[in-house]
């Protein structure tokens, strides 16, 4: 790097292990002398560093989720050079875009975890600032919750309304911790495509009225001269 350069990493953890945290100093940087290097978890202070020649590391016992977060690595003298790794379980895939449905229609929502399997799937649907979990088999009328692969789930609401429309969540347990997707549902009803027909039928009704109105008035004026 060049003069105060940072280099972050992202490591994805979704189980207890053991885990090597190792910043090199590449060749071309040989000529900093005595370079101090500073390891980190968030503001705290690191002391134990393993040394080689242009490398110092750090071995960590990962075993909970208290033990992720962000690492980094300083290294100060000519300039300042730092590395900065983030300790994260997996994420999960939702959609960015909403999902557009029809009043009385199904929704159909989708949540991936890629390479790596959850402990359980649970889903969640937003009330205002609360987040509450759905149960499938107490509202089996109204949703279906479905774990398709180990990877995959699905829920799959039915007979939509108004008040399905909103912000939902899926939720994988790893057992380092949980991850979240959002997805968004946006429930239109039948109207809403008509509008734009029924607007130019009101315009053509409006305008037909007016041809006739004109030809009334204008068959009166030839009969009164």
């Amino acid at each position: 790097g060049v003069s105060r350069t940072s280099i972050e990493k992202n490591i994805t953890l979704d189980s207890a292990t053991r885990i090597e945290l190792s910043c090199r100093l590449d060749h071309k940087y040989s000529r900093l002398k005595n370079p101090q290097v500073t390891w980190k978890r968030g503001n705290e202070t690191i002391r134990h560093i393993n040394k080689t020649e242009n490398s110092w590391s750090i071995q960590l016992r990962i075993l909970d989720n208290s033990s992720l977060g962000s690492y980094s690595c300083t290294l100060k003298s000519e300039e300042e050079i730092s590395a900065v790794f983030h300790l994260q379980v997996p994420k999960i895939d939702g959609k960015e875009k909403p999902i557009v449905s029809y009043e009385g229609d199904t929704a159909v929502m989708i949540c991936k975890s890629f390479g790596y399997t959850p402990i359980a799937w649970t889903w969640y649907m937003t009330n205002g600032s609360e987040q509450i979990a759905i149960n499938d088999s107490l509202l089996a009328d109204k949703y279906a919750i479905n774990r398709v692969s180990a990877n995959v789930t699905h829920l799959k609401i039915l007979k939509l309304t108004k008040e399905d429309d909103g912000v939902y969540w899926c939720e994988a347990a790893f057992e380092l911790g949980k991850s979240k997707g959002e997805l968004k549902l946006k429930v239109l009803s039948f109207m809403v495509p008509l509008k734009p027909f029924l607007a130019i039928v009101a315009e053509a009704v409006v305008l037909v009225t007016l041809v006739f109105l004109y030809e009334i008035y204008s068959k009166r004026k030839e009969k009164c001269a």
